[in-house]
This record gives C-alpha cells, structure tokens and sequence, in this order.
C-alpha cells in the first residue's frame, strides 16, 4: 500500500502523522511511505531522516493527497485538505465529528473511510489511541491555567502552590478519567489545593486511593459541582462521552458564582466543550474573558509540545496503520473489532452512532459495511 503523511496546517500544529520511525516500519512491512516536505520539521524531523528511513519526499500535500491508498494525519482534515480525498481512500487521524457538522458533511460528500482515533477502543472499554493525548493535555492543561492565572495574563494573581504563610490556589477537576487524573497529578505535585469531581464511584474510589489525603474526591452531582466551581481558582474541564459531543456541565449563571480573574481550561473542546461559554481558541491567542473568567480553550493542546506528543502518538498508532496497510482497511477492521470501533465514515455513510445522532445522518452499522 502506499501511505503518505502530509503538514498540519492547522493553527500551529506541530506533530506528524508518521514519525521516521515509524515510516521505517511500514517500508520494512513492504509498504510506499511517502511524506510532503518539511512534515516532520515541527519534531525535528528533516526531510533527510525520513529518506533515510526509505520514505519519498513530495512536494505538496496534493500530490501525496493524490497518489496515496491511506493518509495517516494528527489532526481533523481542514477544508481545503478534505477537498483532496477520494472515495476508495483511507484517513486515520483524530477527527471528533460529532462537534463539527462541516467537516461531517465533506467527508460524507467524498466518501472516503474515515477511521477515528479517538473512538478505537480497548480492552475494558478503554481508548488507547486517545489515552497519550490525554495524558499530555491533561498535564499541560495544569500548566496553561498556572500561567493563566498570572495578573499579566487577566487572572487572579494567584500562586498555584502558594508560599509559606500564604495557602495554595484551589484546583477543581471534573471528571476523573485520564485528563483528570493527569491534570490532579501535576496538581497535586504543584502544591496546589486539589478537588476531583466524577460521578463514578470506581473512578472515585480509584483516586482515592492514589492519591490518599493530597487531593479531595466529589461526586460530581449539580450541588457538589457549582459548590467546588465557586470555590475554584482554576478550573480544569475533563469530561468525555466517547465520540459524542461534551455535556455543558459549567453555565455561563454559574460564572458569576466564581471568583473574578478565576480561570477555566476546556479540555473538552474538541469535543465541543464541557463549558456553556467555551468556545476553541488556538495557541496563537489562546483566552479570553467572559463575565471576568477567564476561559483557555485550545483545541490541539499537545500541538505545543509536538516531539513528546507526536512519539507517544504513534507509539500506539503504528501497530493499527501496519495492520491495515498489510491486510487492507476492510480485512483489518473485520479482525480486530477495536480497530472496527473506529470506522466513523464510509463511502457517504455515517457509521458511529454517537455522530449519526448528534448531526442527524442515518447511522449505518459497521458490521455491515464489512459485510
């Protein structure tokens, strides 16, 4: 199969689709690899690294957009890339469809198969490919509300760890999975004074334990949340519904409740977001205040630290891209139904139902498009 990998173009986006490395591999399976110039650059990665990884160097993303069987990406297609794809082709990237009706409509209208990282599942229902993502976002998202929070930046002034004779800034997470529980790790280790919200009692009883009397842990019901918002200066939002759209849990009446230049960070934005007053930013002009809050909401947080994220990426990308370069999507996806749980759009078909619902297509199931 020839695969190609192209430049992200999104606002800042540094991260590849394929690593050298990786390339490497799929060339050693017997594959095509070929990469646009200067792809790899945001890594540290030249156009030299990937020709000697046995890659070709092409000039422009429309000519690997026009000779390749499958692109592998980090990002959603932006408008003038979905324009480029083709029916009988394969993406495989993140895309969070269910926020995004225009990208939606334009991969339906080209009929490509549209394989999602976000929705391959694992064993326990678990979400391996967007697990490193959200271990990086959850972290970072810690270290972009500190920052925020800096009088500079229109926060509150506030030390996340305070000093000696002065107490700490308070945190409040909502949600308890992987961003949660990385975003409470750096809290935590900040000397921040921290809060966990999760409506799951494992998810509770989990972080509990971890973390024994260094964070708090609430169940997050409507009287615990607005209490623990109120009370918060930075605010991390954490919650997902696997490839559907983020519930709005913070609303702008709630906003007033908190404390002027108190800080929200939606990591929940690819997703539409978690707060009622969200809306996406990008790394070049990431915040803004609504109501004297002030909100973080870029849309591609591990973009910022491309070499890390992008490693961590195909660490578990690469295995799925091997096996459906080596036995073509459709036999892939029928041996493996994690890889299967992916398959967001085929052939002018929704066939995630999460996504079907949300924008109102008709969902086709996947067992029979393999079929």
């Amino acid at each position: 199969m020839r695969v190609g990998t192209v430049r992200e173009i999104k606002n800042h986006e540094y991260r590849v689709g394929l690593t050298p490395e990786s390339a490497r591999e799929l060339v050693a399976h017997g594959h095509q690899v070929w990469v646009e110039t200067g792809a790899g650059l945001g890594i540290g990665a030249t156009d030299a690294d990937y020709a000697a990884a046995g890659a070709s160097i092409q000039p422009d993303a429309k000519t690997v957009f026009d000779a390749c069987e499958m692109i592998v990406k980090v990002k959603e297609p932006q408008a003038i890339e979905r324009a480029m794809l083709r029916a009988g082709q394969v993406l495989y990237t993140y895309l969070h469809l269910a926020p995004d009706p225009e990208q939606t409509a334009d991969l339906v209208k080209s009929g490509v198969t549209a394989i999602a990282y976000e929705t391959v599942t694992g064993p326990n229902h678990s979400l391996p490919l967007l697990k490193p993502m959200s271990q990086v976002a959850g972290r970072m998202s810690i270290q972009a509300g500190a920052t925020a929070l800096e009088k500079a930046h229109g926060g509150r002034g506030v030390l996340l760890g305070g000093v000696p004779g002065v107490l700490p800034g308070k945190v409040a997470i909502i949600g308890g999975g992987v961003v949660g529980f990385n975003a409470a790790q750096m809290a935590v280790g900040l000397g921040a004074d921290v809060t966990v919200l999760d409506r799951d009692p494992d998810a509770l009883e989990r972080l509990g334990i971890h973390f024994e009397a260094r964070a708090k842990t609430r169940f997050s019901n409507r009287a615990n949340l607005a209490a623990a918002v109120a009370e918060a200066d930075l605010v991390i939002g954490a919650v997902l519904i696997p490839g559907a759209a983020a519930p709005k849990l913070v609303t702008r009446e709630m906003l007033g409740t908190m404390k002027p230049g108190a800080v929200l960070v939606d990591v929940a934005i690819d997703q539409g977001g978690c707060f009622e007053t969200s809306h996406a930013t990008t790394h070049a002009d990431p915040t803004y205040i609504v109501d004297g809050i002030v909100h973080y909401c870029v849309a591609n947080m591990p973009g910022a630290v491309a070499r890390t994220s992008t490693y961590a990426l195909n660490n578990v990308t690469l295995p799925h891209a091997l096996r459906i370069a080596d036995l073509g999507w459709k036999e892939a996806l029928r041996c493996d139904p994690h890889l299967a749980a992916g398959l967001n759009v085929h052939a002018g078909q929704v066939t995630y139902e999460a996504v079907a619902r949300e924008l109102g297509y008709e969902h086709i199931a996947t067992e029979l498009v393999l079929n």
